[in-house]
């Protein structure tokens, strides 16, 4: 075997996403399994570059985790030629920005979403990296979690018949810090740093829509600002400007409607985080994080309405689970090896910057159909 080693600048791994999720359990998890096997007789050797803004942090997860390299200063390491990628985990509102200087220094890009602020912003960044010749990426990590990879798997294979709908509901109580802190950072509550539950959640529905159902030709959305004052890192109130709430109806290429929920002050009454029931013509399922229950219409149950008399059917138990088949990882890490084959073999890759350019797209027309009480038309992207 012949080790390649590919240098990752990662900006943005002390923040909650960018440690946990990209740095420990995507390319760390992958030098803990030897690397990643090309299968041409080459491992791929992922070696970080950590990059942030606070030295003292950056210094004790190099020490934690025995890496070598780390720095607080952007500008030398997308200098450096060693380095081929450049990996962006920052709060939204400083990516753009950093992205453009990895771009013009010729690494080829990988980042969290949203990819922007605006769309106009978005969709500059795909045609600076497609002019530059570099390849670029979004993470869309919601495509290969379990759950959604067995609900793939019934499209797939026509299970549905026609889809018709699509209802997803997803969310939980974020703490207002006060009494308890607060699961999510509180930038997240403050539009005026690039939060909102619209701007997180809306760019997920755009691909997971896309991908598994159709093209979203329209939108309408209300959102809503259910908390007004939370508590931050430091316990402080400060005033909640942005939405933690949005209640959007999407029209899909092909006739079908989803509706989604987005919530984070929602107590949970439901299996998983979140939860998409697609309903067909021959069947419907339930998919969650990791598990999906299908009902097909050879086993549909017929209920009659009767609200004098207690249900005398359990439908829960009604459904049947889907299996595995396959051995799933974690999604964010799955996704990240495929960049990696995507830059070092050229395979084939589509979850690009224009993909993510959509995503911001869906959730500023989101937040404009809100402010409008009006459904819009989500038109096509090009660059």
């Amino acid at each position: 075997m012949t080790r390649k080693t590919v240098r990752i600048a990662m900006n943005g791994v002390t923040g909650r996403m960018g440690y946990r999720q990209h740095l420990v359990r995507s390319i760390l998890s992958l030098r803990e399994q030897g690397g990643l096997d090309l299968g041409d007789g080459t491992v791929l050797w992922p070696e970080p570059v950590l990059v942030g803004r606070r030295e003292h942090a950056l210094r004790a997860i190099a020490e934690q985790h025995g890496l070598e390299h780390w720095s607080t200063d952007l500008d030398a390491v997308l200098a450096d030629p060693s380095i081929e990628i450049y990996f962006d985990s920052q709060v939204t509102s400083a990516r753009e920005e950093a992205v453009k200087q990895a771009i013009a220094a010729g690494k080829h890009i990988y980042c969290e979403k949203p990819t922007s602020t605006s769309v106009a912003g978005a969709v500059e960044l795909a045609r600076l990296a497609t002019e530059a010749g570099v390849k670029h990426g979004v993470v869309q990590d919601k495509l290969f979690l379990p759950g959604l990879q067995k609900l793939r798997r019934l499209v797939e294979g026509g299970f549905f018949g026609q889809i018709l709908s699509v209802r997803g509901e997803f969310g939980y109580w974020v703490f207002e810090g006060d009494w308890q802190s607060a699961q999510r950072p509180s930038w997240n509550y403050r539009a005026e740093d690039g939060g909102g539950i619209v701007a997180d959640m809306f760019p997920h529905w755009d691909y997971v829509l896309h991908e598994l159902f159709g093209r979203v030709r329209s939108v309408q959305a209300l959102t809503a600002t259910h908390i007004p004052q939370r508590w931050d890192e430091q316990g402080k109130p400060y005033d909640a400007t942005a939405d933690d709430a949005a209640y959007g109806i999407f029209e899909l290429e092909g006739g079908a409607v989803a509706q989604i929920n987005s919530s984070w002050a929602v107590r949970v009454n439901r299996d998983e985080l979140v939860e998409f029931q697609v309903d067909g013509t021959h069947g419907s399922a339930v998919a969650g994080l990791r598990k999906c229950r299908v009902q097909h219409r050879s086993a549909t149950p017929k209920p009659v309405w009767n609200p004098d008399l207690p249900a005398t059917e359990t439908f829960r138990d009604q459904w049947q689970e889907v299996p595995d088949n396959a051995d799933f990882d974690n999604g964010f890490k799955a996704q990240w090896e495929l960049f990696l084959r995507h830059v070092v073999l050229d395979e084939p890759w589509q979850w690009d910057l224009l993909a993510g350019a959509r995503g911001v797209q869906l959730a500023e027309l989101g937040l404009k159909s809100s402010a409008e009480g009006r459904r819009f038309d989500v038109p096509e992207l090009s660059l």
